[in-house]
């Protein structure tokens, strides 16, 4: 969710000339949001293996249709409801299946059995 809210913020600058006072709030708040993201981030990778970590962050797609929605009143077509369904399923199967692994319960790796770091 937060990493797209940088997109919000950059959609929202885009509205304002360049270098005013709008324009440099929002770019700012790109800025801010994608310095708060990338330590989360970093945070997230240490508990998560990668591959399940970069598998959830399609996520990102079903909030971008949102904050369309809710934000720009921006309408929504079946094939974005379509499009939303089929990356949720995706998510889920993924992590159905780094569940029945094993890999992500206990942070090892499936193949050498040795921890992340």
């Amino acid at each position: 969710m937060l990493y797209s809210l940088s997109g919000v913020c950059s959609k929202m600058a885009a509205g304002y000339e360049f270098l005013s006072p709008g324009f440099i709030l929002f770019y700012g708040g790109i800025i801010a949001i994608l310095g708060i993201y990338a330590i989360v981030w970093q945070q997230i990778l240490k508990k998560m293996p990668l591959v399940t970590a970069y598998a959830n962050k399609a996520v990102t797609v079903v909030w971008g249709v949102i904050w369309g929605i809710v934000i720009f009143h921006e309408k929504i077509s079946a094939g974005k409801v379509i499009s939303m369904l089929l990356v949720m399923a995706g998510i889920v199967l993924f992590s159905y299946a780094d569940v029945q692994d094993g890999s992500a319960a206990d942070g090892k790796d499936s193949e050498s059995g040795s921890m992340n770091k």
